[in-house]
């Protein structure tokens, strides 16, 4: 058995998190001993990690104490399981394609930056400096 802090160090979570999702009721396993201390067996931290996963995805707490309770209802729930893993997985194919464009706009912004550093070009980058630009295009002009 775990505490919480164990818990979160197994898990990735912060303690606050554990004990939150445990709150909300996503990890149905916990026990607590006498003390009403909250005790996490294998199962408890398989859960942690599911909910975990699952908030990753965007998937709002609602909706996972909704997966939760389908979970425990059994093999009957599958078919409403496997929409909400569809419906969070077309969301999370809209993330990445939103990350694929940030990382070709950061590998252009490295590119850009290394012409700079090899005087190829100069320095437009920095916002401080673009009334100096600004202006010695009027002086030119």
């Amino acid at each position: 058995m775990h505490t919480v802090k164990e818990a979160a160090l197994i898990t990735g979570l912060t303690i606050h998190t554990v004990r939150f999702y445990t709150d909300k009721g996503l990890v149905p396993s916990v026990q607590r001993n006498k003390d009403n201390i909250r005790l996490f067996d294998e199962e408890s931290i398989n859960w942690l990690y599911g909910a975990k996963c699952l908030k990753k995805t965007g998937m709002p707490i609602k909706v996972i104490k909704m997966y939760v309770d389908l979970c425990l209802e059994g093999d009957s729930t599958v078919p409403q399981r496997c929409a909400l893993m569809m419906e969070y997985r077309e969301a999370s194919l809209v993330q990445l394609e939103e990350a694929k464009r940030l990382v070709v706009h950061l590998e252009q912004k490295a590119a850009q930056y290394q012409d700079i550093l090899e005087h190829r070009t100069p320095d437009i980058t920095n916002p401080g400096n673009w009334h100096k630009i600004k202006n010695e295009h009027t002086a030119a002009d």
